[in-house]
């Protein structure tokens, strides 16, 4: 009671703010998302991610390392899938000598301490954009967790230490862990998206590997809404991931970060396994336009979103920030 509790003497200056500060930020709580293109010294600024690029894998290996000495630990990579690999089975994803698996051979080979989290869906590979096969109109759910499958094994042959699956498939965690044990990998994690909203957080995302759902000769969902979330919901999110923790997911994620902390508090309080929260390019995205407009200051912004997602109950922080917030960490 006032005046015996003042709550300004903890706030008084920062050495004594630092001392009762309840949450903290270091490189190792950040994973950078990177996508990899074909060829050999390509560095392609994605424009509607400034700062962000398509690198070949030589130029990707040598980033690695500089995030690696910056202290940051994992990296989640995406590839850029040539037209003409692209079909209605996705079987590009499980190809041994695919641009996706020669990239993590490389990075492991380079940067053995990294952990490398490649992404599980069959999007980049589908002439349709969407995350699974079409049949019928539709997404086929287990015929498209049989590729899944291929597709997280050929990842973990090529040395992956975790697979990443994103396409939010009923069953597909299972499915997933049931095929890497079976081929012997029982030590390859899987992270989950398992609170994957249907956003419009995603479009700068979508244009860095041109994903995003198109117009066919046959019909195909219009968009992403029939396995992704609706975002007008949070019990279902806990849901999902609850049953993919019982499925076998070592952690699991919320997708975006900053709107949706109440989703993360949530399930970070339901599950007991890590949470790994994706601030994701439209949230990026919007920082870099309004910063660069001289509306917010960018480097106050990024940390205090970053700050806000550890907050809520981040174990881990995907995002397109890692190397800048490492670096201003650093100093």
């Amino acid at each position: 009671m006032f005046p015996l509790h003042r709550g300004r003497r903890l706030r008084v200056n920062e050495s004594i703010r630092s001392l009762v500060r309840e949450t903290t930020l270091s490189p190792s709580d950040f994973m950078f998302p990177m996508f990899i293109a074909e060829g050999e010294n390509v560095k392609v600024e994605i424009p509607s991610m400034p700062g962000i690029f398509r690198r070949s894998i030589d130029l990707t290996v040598e980033e690695v390392k500089e995030l690696f000495d910056l202290g940051i630990r994992a990296v989640n990579i995406y590839v850029k899938v040539d037209e003409s690999l692209k079909d209605n089975t996705g079987k590009e994803a499980w190809n041994p000598n695919g641009l996706m698996q020669r990239a993590i051979k490389a990075i492991k080979a380079a940067c053995p301490e990294m952990i490398v989290m490649p992404d599980v869906a069959l999007d980049p590979y589908s002439i349709y954009g969407h995350d699974g096969i079409i049949e019928n109109g539709d997404i086929a759910n287990d015929a498209t967790n049989a590729a899944l499958v291929k597709m997280a094994v050929s990842h973990a042959q090529a040395g992956a230490d975790f697979v990443a699956p994103s396409d939010m498939m009923d069953g597909r965690v299972l499915r997933l862990r049931e095929g890497l044990d079976a081929a012997g990998f029982h030590n390859v994690g899987i992270m989950s998206y398992s609170a994957k909203y249907a956003s419009a957080f995603y479009g700068p995302f979508r244009d860095a590997l041109d994903s995003a759902p198109k117009e066919a000769d046959v019909v195909v969902p219009k968009d992403k809404k029939t396995y992704q979330m609706d975002y007008a919901n949070r019990i279902e999110a806990v849901k999902e991931a609850l049953w993919d923790v019982e499925e076998g997911a070592d952690m699991v994620m919320v997708k975006p970060g900053i709107a949706y902390l109440d989703i993360v508090r949530e399930v970070k309080d339901a599950v007991d396994v890590p949470v790994t929260v994706f601030h994701v390019s439209g949230e990026y995205a919007m920082i870099k336009a309004a910063s660069e407009r001289g509306w917010l200051d960018h480097d106050k912004i990024m940390m205090e979103q970053l700050m806000c997602i550890k907050r809520a109950g981040a174990s881990l922080i995907s995002t397109y920030f890692a190397k800048e917030a490492a670096i201003l960490l650093k100093k």
